[in-house]
């Protein structure tokens, strides 16, 4: 009794274990480099031994072959791996407006080893995505991401059949949002740049002989780096209220 117990709960925690890992090897924050693998995993082991007395009446048994039990674990690592990548998307709606930031700006050239992203992303970039996830920890929200995680269970129970086309589906969504929202959030960044390169057009046409780039530049910088200053905090707040929505959905009230 003793013997089949111990396996049931071995089992049990390795079953919570594989999506809990895979949710984390993603989410934002927990995943980035500069947070070392052994914190990570403990943090990933740890939120599997809170949640192992509480799901473990919901689990399915013990797989009798190995196949199903490979299965099983996939699946659960699945939906571990879908939480986290639609959190990155969503932290994506961040690098698209700063992208188009330094576009603007006429800095995209401009490059820093983004720690969010881990790769070199542009000068307003890195840091809006690092703001971006400063607020989130700073603001609480990414106790939303673990309530979300723990709230799947009840929607993707372990040993069910997957929604493999829900789930494309929902991904190609989240990827068309944050898209849209990181053109909405930039869009005052993108009039002003629209009209000031109108302007100068106009300018170099009606004075040929004047070097409009040699004095447009640093007129250009200046301006747009005024409008983030401007526009910033309420970027922010959009971005923060579209990243609580897009957990809610996972959460049960």
């Amino acid at each position: 009794m003793l013997q089949e117990l111990l396996s049931l709960n071995i089992f049990g925690f390795f079953l919570i274990f594989a999506r809990v890992g895979a949710t984390f090897m993603l989410l934002p924050g927990f995943s980035a480099a500069f947070v070392s693998f052994p914190i990570r995993l403990q943090m990933a082991l740890a939120i599997s031994f809170l949640l192992a007395p509480v799901l473990m009446d919901s689990l399915p048994v013990l797989p009798a072959t190995p196949a199903e039990l490979g299965l099983l674990f996939l699946g659960e690592s699945t939906v571990g791996i879908l939480l986290g990548v639609l959190s990155r998307i969503i932290m994506g709606a961040l690098q698209t407006m700063g992208t188009l930031t330094a576009y603007f700006s006429s800095l995209a050239n401009a490059f820093i080893q983004d720690p969010i992203a881990e790769q070199q992303s542009s000068l307003f970039a890195g840091f809006l995505s690092t703001m971006g996830l400063l607020l989130i920890f700073a603001t609480g929200m990414h106790h939303l991401m673990l309530k979300a995680l723990v709230d799947s269970y009840s929607l993707f129970a372990p040993g069910e059949a997957l929604p493999f086309t829900d789930f494309s589906y929902l991904v190609a969504r989240r990827v068309m949002d944050s898209f849209r929202l990181g053109v909405m959030l930039v869009s005052p960044l993108m009039i002003t740049g629209i009209t000031y390169y109108i302007g100068l057009g106009l300018l170099g046409r009606l004075m040929p002989q004047l070097p409009v780039f040699f004095f447009g530049l640093p007129i250009q910088i200046t301006m747009q780096i005024a409008v983030l200053m401007m526009t910033l905090s309420t970027a922010m707040m959009v971005f923060l209220s579209r990243f609580e929505d897009a957990f809610s959905g996972f959460l049960v009230p």
